[in-house]
């Protein structure tokens, strides 16, 4: 059977294509670009398609939805909606028709953050449950709204899984993503002041892991957070040793990446330690070598405290290094 991976050929896309293939999969992609994925059958055409996406589902045994409008801003804010929500719903309506074994909807940690928070740091996990009405803008209201449409899915007995990403960073980001660009525009001085706040990043490659352990270990209707480290942005920005490569090729800073978002991805909440998502990943080639804890996301919480690490899968080291 083969694995759809919508937004294949993405930033995120890539890295789990990748990971797939490395497990013998057969792997399709369905993306707007114009290049796929080596090794990979590409479809190129949009998930707001409801026939591309009919005949993209043609022997599918699992489906990973990754593709949508990744932008927190937009001219026509109503782009979100047909993109994020309705071609979810699209998606979603195909891989029932098709009896998909498996599903796993990409969403984002912007769900679980609204107006009603309090203006202080606060513990998050994926109990957190949000209304549209409560999400700051456009993009998170129609990510919020495809999640409820993969619960419902779920609801009806369909196998689906929501995966909650929080910032990505690593190497082939080059379309920009909002994270990537933040970084960027800060160190080449395009922006000379940064909100001091506190941020989740994680490691592109390791997401991808996240993502496969969602297939393999999720429980349907579940929503899984995959995170990294909680970092200051004073302390992500506070070097200005370059290091090519690392974004798509544009200059970054070598100990900042490695002291904030070299030590990988583990799903960092309840959910996933129950199911055995998480695990405690290595360094990266340029890191500070020291054995990593998995723990209880606290996603804007100075001084976590780390929580005893599952060490229900092994890994490898991403490469942050290299492209």
């Amino acid at each position: 059977m083969t694995v759809l991976v919508t937004g294949g050929a993405g930033f995120v896309g890539r890295p789990l294509c990748d990971a797939l293939l490395a497990r013998g999969e057969t792997v399709r992609v369905l993306d707007l670009a114009d290049e796929g994925v080596p090794g990979t059958e590409h479809l190129k055409g949009s998930i707001i398609d409801a026939d591309i996406v009919q005949h993209a589902m043609v022997g599918v045994s699992c489906v990973f939805h990754l593709a949508g409008n990744a932008q927190l801003w937009a001219p026509d804010p109503g782009v979100f909606d047909i993109v994020n929500r309705a071609g979810t719903d699209t998606v979603l309506v195909a891989a029932e028709a098709a009896r998909v074994e498996r599903f796993v909807h990409c969403s984002s940690l912007t769900t679980l953050i609204g107006r009603r928070n309090p203006q202080r740091p606060i513990d998050l996990d994926e109990t957190q449950r949000l209304k549209p009405d409560d999400m700051l803008g456009a993009y998170p209201r129609s990510k919020l709204l495809a999640e409820r449409a993969a619960e419902a899915a779920a609801a009806r007995g369909f196998n689906a899984v929501i995966a909650l990403p929080t910032e990505p960073l690593g190497p082939g980001d080059v379309a920009i993503t909002p994270p990537t660009r933040m970084l960027i525009d800060f160190l080449n001085g395009a922006n000379p002041a940064y909100v001091d706040a506190i941020l989740n990043f994680v490691p592109v490659q390791s997401l991808a892991e996240g993502l496969l352990a969602c297939a393999d270990k999720g429980r349907a209707g579940e929503r899984y957070l995959l995170g990294g480290e909680n970092i200051e942005m004073g302390r992500l920005l506070a070097s200005r040793t370059p290091v090519r490569g690392a974004f798509g090729g544009f200059p970054v800073t070598r100990s900042a990446i490695a002291v904030s978002t070299a030590p990988a991805a583990r799903a960092t909440a309840k959910g996933s330690f129950r199911v055995g998502i998480v695990r405690p990943v290595r360094a990266s080639s340029f890191a500070r070598r020291r054995p990593l804890r998995a723990f209880g996301l606290r996603a804007a919480r100075r001084g976590s405290p780390p929580r005893k690490p599952n060490r229900s899968w092994a890994g490898s080291p991403p490469r942050w290094n290299q492209r």
